[in-house]
Order: structure tokens, then sequence, then C-alpha cells
């Protein structure tokens, strides 16, 4: 019987019909000649009693054996109970070493509630610990954006590691960092540049600690826009003291700040508020004249604008990196707009409206040249500048933007593009809806951004995600 009956769910019938008899456990002991104790177990689910029994039972309490028996709890406080129970005997909550919790009568049935709903969340099994691991990843780095926002992405304790050491390899100010000043800047931190062949496929660049050299792909595999970047991102762990972490928010924050003193040294502070400055009296701020001027990506221009541009120009400003089909690789605001997201508060992976500036540019028949665009939604006006790169492998749309009222600082702020992207305009035609709703069956793509750099691994974190280590130990081996 004990492969037929649900011990815990019997119990609590037996136990919901001998109170809605009017019963005590003493009353039922004299009916069916059994002790107390006995029966207590039994509605406790800790023993399992035979057929004359159950038929003793369903005639004492004025029921039907199979009433008796089914197999479903008999009300919701029942069903909380066993939940609780249930769960606390799931491997995966053992593994938690937290103390039993027993559903007595003091706990309400709220907090019941509370318990059951949270464990059911909870997801286990070996995807299950994947997902842990991504959930993680995906919290700290939206905490991680909000301390961003608050501190107007601006990092002062960065910005002056950066411009002492700038100080210190004599770089004169203005213009764009040489090939030379690269090198001089390693070696300041005690370390020589190598370019070498077959470098792991894995990793941007591979640094032997022991002999301080920083290896990174030939010329050809690689041009020196990027190699500057490449370096300098290295370099950023060292200047700001990082150490190997296994934390999912030490990682995020480690990766945030030595990209932030890549684009600091490659957009040196001073120079670059001087031409923001000059821009902004003349109402033609642009990222062009940054990425011309200090000879970086677009990208990494618009990164480096939203350091400076709340800190030293009071504009509040939002950045945004999208596929073709808006979904978000990388985002950043404090102007307010209203991103999508998950309950997490996480962008990355989510899209926006095709009706944005980011996904509009590629309609555009000038898709080389940058779009301009005024785009009204539910929480405001908003204006932003579109730039395509169009990436070998994988295109994307970088796009800055700010409120409507502030685009006037702007180049192309007076653009007359105007599009209406408020839900009531955008919604889909219900009758489009019902015509596809029950047939439509498509296979979503994969979500490639950057929570997509942390893997599961036997140790749930690797402090180098995304790296085949192996690989980089080989490539090692081979540069001895």
């Amino acid at each position: 019987m004990a492969d037929e009956l649900d011990l815990g769910v019997l119990g609590h019938r037996i136990r919901h019909y001998r109170k809605a008899k009017g019963m005590t456990l003493g009353d039922l002991s004299d009916v069916v000649d059994k002790p107390v104790p006995y029966l207590s177990q039994l509605e406790n689910g800790r023993v399992e009693p035979k057929i004359g029994l159950l038929n003793a039972l369903a005639e004492s309490l004025d029921v039907g054996v199979g009433e008796l028996v089914e197999q479903t709890a008999p009300n919701r406080r029942a069903e909380l109970e066993l939940a609780l129970l249930k769960a606390q005997d799931d491997p995966a909550y053992k593994a938690l070493n937290l103390p039993h919790i027993k559903p007595t009568a003091k706990i309400s049935d709220d907090v019941l509630e509370h318990l059951t709903t949270l464990w059911d969340q909870m997801p286990r099994g070996s995807a299950g610990r994947a997902l842990r691991a991504e959930d993680k990843a995906r919290l700290a780095n939206a905490e991680l954006r909000r301390e961003m926002r608050d501190r107007n992405n601006y990092f002062e304790e960065i910005e002056k590691v950066v411009n002492e050491s700038l100080d210190a390899i004599d770089y004169p100010g203005v213009g764009p960092l040489s090939e030379r000043h690269i090198t001089d800047l390693a070696s300041h931190f005690g370390f020589q540049v190598k370019r070498a062949r077959g470098m792991p496929s894995s990793a941007r660049s591979v640094t032997d600690q022991r002999n301080r050299i920083i290896y990174i792909p030939l010329r050809e595999e690689v041009e020196l826009r990027a190699a500057r970047s490449v370096v300098l991102q290295t370099l950023g762990h060292y200047a700001l003291d990082h150490s190997v972490t296994h934390d999912f928010s030490d990682y995020l924050r480690q990766r945030i700040e030595s990209n932030y003193f890549s684009a600091a040294a490659l957009i040196p502070e001073k120079a670059a508020v001087e031409l923001l400055q000059r821009s902004y009296d003349d109402d033609d701020v642009s990222i062009e004249d940054m990425k011309e001027s200090f000879y970086v990506s677009y990208e990494m221009a618009a990164h480096r604008f939203t350091n400076l541009a709340t800190q030293h120009l009071d504009l509040p400003v939002h950045f945004l990196r999208c596929s073709p089909v808006g979904v978000v690789s990388k985002a950043y605001e404090n102007d307010g707009i209203d991103y999508p997201c998950d309950s997490d508060g996480t962008v990355e992976g989510m899209r926006v409206s095709r009706h944005w500036g980011v996904r509009q540019a590629w309609q555009a028949g000038e898709s080389f040249m940058l779009h301009y665009q005024h785009t009204t939604t539910d929480g405001g006006d908003w204006w932003c500048a579109t730039y395509i790169e169009d990436a070998a492998s994988k295109p994307y749309a970088v796009s800055i933007g700010t409120t409507s009222k502030l685009a006037k600082h702007f180049r192309g702020g007076d653009t007359i593009r105007r599009i209406d992207a408020r839900s009531e305009s955008t919604a889909a035609d219900p009758a489009l809806i019902e015509r596809w709703e029950a047939v439509a069956w498509p296979s979503a793509a994969q979500r490639s951004h950057v929570l997509t750099a942390l893997p599961p691994s036997h140790s749930e974190f690797s402090p180098f995600p995304g790296v085949d280590l192996v690989d980089v130990y080989r490539f090692l081996d081979r540069q001895r």
C-alpha cells in the first residue's frame, strides 16, 4: 500500500474528517480500538494502516474508504503543510543546511504560502544549478547598473589612477595614445607586450604573470586600435589591484572597472572635457568628434561620453548597444528612459521597440551615416543618435541619447524625424493576434549578450568565464 498511498495526504484526510465529525483523538481511539499515540502518528503520515483499520476509520468518520484514501489534500491548509514537508525532503533543500520547520498551527496560512511559493520558484536539478548561477550574474549586473546610475557612471578613483599613470609616461595631454605610449604604460606597470601566433580563440589577451608578458594577437589578426584597448583592459586589472575572484558580482565589477580604465586612458579626462565643453557651448556635441580626435571606435567614444557627460556638462544621457533585431547587449541610463527589463531589473537580453531609433536606423537607406530621431514613449520624449557598426560576423548598433528637451545641445538634435512609440500606437491589431495566436509556433533565437559569458561549471563559477583555460595553458607552454 505504501506504493499506492501518500501517507502524508492520508493522515491529513483522516484529521480533516475527524475534526469535521467533532471528534478528538481520544474519541476516535475508543471507537477504532487504537491507542492515541498511534493515531497521532497516523495523522502525521508516519505509520501505514492496515486495510481493516482503514475500514474502521471510514465507518467511524461516516465516509467511504475510497473518499478517505483519495490522494488529494482535503483543504488548502493541508496542501500547504504537505508542500512544505515535501520541500524539506528534497535533496536540493537539504543542501541548504537550513533548520527543519514543522508546519504547526502557530504558523499562519500566509507564511506557508510564502515559503512554498518561494520554493516552487527555485529551480532544481542540473539545469536549475545553471539557472541559479545565471540569476546571480543577472542580479549582480542589475545592481551594478543601479550603482553606476547613482554615481553618474563616473568613477573618480579610476580617473585619478589613469591620470597619474599617463603623467608617469609623459603623455602630452592631447591626441590619441600611440603604440609607444601603450608600450611605455605597460612598462610602467612592469610588463612587456608581445604579439603571438596561435592565440587561444576564447581569449583576447593572455598574461604570463611570472615573466610579466602580455600576449596579444598578430597585427593581421587585430588592428592597432583594438589592440590598444585589449592591452589597456589587461593593465587595468593590475593598476586597480584586482585579484582572481570566484564571485559573480566581483567579476562583473572588475570587468566594468578595467573597461573604464581602458576608456579613460584612450580618451583622457582633461582633453575630452575640453572638447566636449566647446561642443556643448556651440550646441554641437557629437560622439563622432571624440571618435576621430582620440582614434577610438564609436562604441568606445560613446561609453566614454557617458562617463563625462553628466559629471561635467550636467547632461543626463542613455546608451544602448543592440543587435539588428533590437536585443540589448549593453545599456546605461540616468535620464529616466524606460528600458524593457525582466523581474530582476536586467536589461541585457531584452528587446526594445522596433520604433526606437536603435532599430529604425537599420531601415534607413543610408545606414553608414548617423541616424537621428526623436521618439515619443509612454514615459516621455527622447532624442538619440544611432551608429551602425557593420562588424564582419555580428553587426550591431550603438545609440546615445537624452531627453528631447536637451537635444538642442547635440549635433542632429534639430532633426525633424519623429516616431510615436507609445503603447497605444504600437499595439498589435487584435484581429491579427486572434488570426495567428493558436497556430503560430516560432523557434526563439539564442540570446547573445554579456551574461552568456558566464557558463555553469562544476564549481558554479569560473574565475575566467567563457575562457578555455586548458587552451590558454597550452598556448603559454608554446611561448616558453
